[in-house]
């Protein structure tokens, strides 16, 4: 029988050979390749000290193809909670050095006990991903472990923030665990994610095309959208991880954390009152508008580099978060189409799930006309931040700086649809079309028949303009109101918020809405 001593080295050994994953030479090939290992990832990512880890001498239990004779501790995941900046998360940094960071059955299962954690106490679950996807040689038993995590991930949505942060290769199946989560980082250079290789794609479509370009981070940053953040590397990701957590409560039921303010309340900003140019038809900087209105001019945007006519992202008022949604005029100025629109919609419906207040700075013409968007479905696109707008029950307060025209007049967070406090600026133009076109069609014969078609169309267009281009004809039936002084806009902004702090409004009792997907 072993003594005392003995069993307590027996443990050392074991803890110091499951910190070394898949081994020495296995850690400096990572290292080499500019990645950090799962341990380092935890390390720095969370406080110091912080880090309980769990599941720490789980192992595989395959006999296939010689499986039984590679045995490591953690088997390619390591598991545990912690805290950043003091609040508590959970986490799970997949480990390349072993088996390539592939999934096992129970490497799927020391995710999901986490993931249950995360959900019982209300924390935030933070997943790094560094895989080669399924382990081949135990077969349908690692698939039924990618739908496990997806499951879990699905109930966990909107219960507790999920963030995952791909820090290597994410093929196959495993990409769609990050996708059902709320945020994604991405790493320049070291991280890529796709359904199917460059390999396989040249097989079936002829193209050639490198992993970077299929599936790279500056790719899903900017084309497909499946990427919120593309960071410079893995101390960039881990500090806006960290950011990002600043900004959320822990789970779905908490409000966000309020923070000492030292930027006055009463602020008036009188560069506002000449931001928005004289001419309805030059741009400006949304990004300039919000930087000004909110605490500190503090703005972490999300999902910077897709869809750039739409800006989304969280500051606070006063010391609480808000998720602000914009209208960017300097990009198309400012229109609404397929990927704006679906950017908008899975942000406003996130913050919705938190309990996180919506601040919507509104300057949209419409929707982006053309054969390309329609047929792509920019009804059924636009529809979800309609949906988006009308389903949340958080606090929510629009304020229109210029143009608010047709449709996306409606569905940018308007009276009708639940919109609690709508504010304009003197410079709003709300109206079914802008000036110009309204005249077209209302006073077509008119122009012409005219001696000078030209000078008709402009003269009338400047009279339509002087009577319905601005924000009093809503102001008079009271779906706006107020109209102010662009300067005054953040304490308006802050006051309104506080009387809303109790809001408390209902949807239809329902399994869920069908949401136009």
């Amino acid at each position: 029988m072993k003594t005392r001593k003995e069993r307590v080295d027996e443990l050392k050994l074991k803890v110091e050979e499951a910190q070394l994953g898949g081994g020495l030479k296995r850690i400096e090939s990572q290292h080499a390749k500019k990645k950090l290992t799962a341990r380092e990832r935890i390390d720095l990512l969370l406080d110091p000290n912080s880090f309980e880890e769990m599941g720490m001498l789980v192992t595989h239990r395959s006999h296939n193809f010689g499986l039984e004779k590679q045995r490591y501790l953690g088997d390619g995941v390591v598991t545990g909670h912690g805290t950043i900046n003091g609040r508590q998360v959970f986490v799970f940094s997949q480990d390349f050095t072993v088996f390539g960071g592939s999934l096992s059955e129970a490497y799927a299962e020391k995710i999901i006990k986490v993931m249950d954690l995360a959900m019982k106490v209300g924390a935030p679950i933070i997943g790094l991903n560094d895989s080669g996807g399924a382990r081949i040689q135990e077969g349908v038993v690692s698939l039924g472990g990618y739908a496990d995590i997806f499951l879990k991930n699905t109930l966990a949505s909107g219960v507790v923030p999920q963030i995952s942060a791909i820090l290597g290769p994410c093929a196959g199946g495993a990409v769609y665990s990050p996708a059902i989560t709320d945020f994604v980082f991405m790493t320049k250079g070291t991280s890529y994610m796709f359904v199917t290789g460059p390999e396989v794609v040249k097989t079936v479509t002829h193209e050639n095309v490198t992993k970077s370009e299929l599936g790279g981070a500056q790719t899903h940053g900017t084309k497909s959208g499946v990427s919120h953040f593309t960071c410079e590397n893995e101390i960039d990701a881990f500090q806006r991880i960290k950011r990002l957590l600043s900004f959320i409560p822990q789970n779905n039921m908490e409000n966000t954390p309020k923070l000492k303010n030292s930027d006055a309340i009463d602020r008036a900003d009188i560069l506002l009152d000449t931001i928005v140019p004289e001419n309805p038809n030059k741009p400006y900087d949304m990004k300039d508008v919000i930087k000004h209105i909110v605490d500190e001019g503090d703005f972490f945007e999300v999902h910077e580099d897709f869809a750039g006519n739409m800006i989304v992202g969280f500051s606070r008022l006063d010391g609480r978060s808000v998720g602000i949604i914009a209208n960017q005029p300097n990009h198309l100025a400012g229109v609404l189409d397929i990927d704006s629109s679906v950017k908008g919609a899975r942000f406003v419906r996130f913050c919705d799930a938190f309990n996180i207040p919506l601040l919507v700075l509104e300057d949209v013409p419409g929707f982006l006309p053309g054969t390309d968007q329609e047929w792509r479905g920019i009804i059924r696109h636009g529809a979800k931040l309609l949906y988006a707008f009308a389903e949340a029950t958080v606090p929510k307060i629009t304020v229109i700086t210029r143009k608010a025209y047709g449709g996306a007049y409606d569905v940018m967070n308007s009276k009708h649809i639940r919109g609690d406090i709508n504010i304009a600026w003197p410079s709003a133009e709300i109206a079914v079309m802008g000036a110009k076109g309204a005249t077209e069609i209302i006073f077509r014969k008119e122009i012409e028949n005219a001696e000078n078609p030209e000078a008709a169309l402009e003269k009338l267009t400047n009279e339509f303009a002087e009577r319905f281009a601005n924000p009093y004809s809503a102001a008079e039936r009271g779906y706006v109101d107020e109209i102010i002084e662009p300067r005054f806009t953040r304490e308006k902004l802050i006051k309104a918020y506080k009387m809303l702090e109790n809001k408390v409004d209902t949807n239809p009792r329902k399994k869920h809405g069908n949401i136009p997907l």
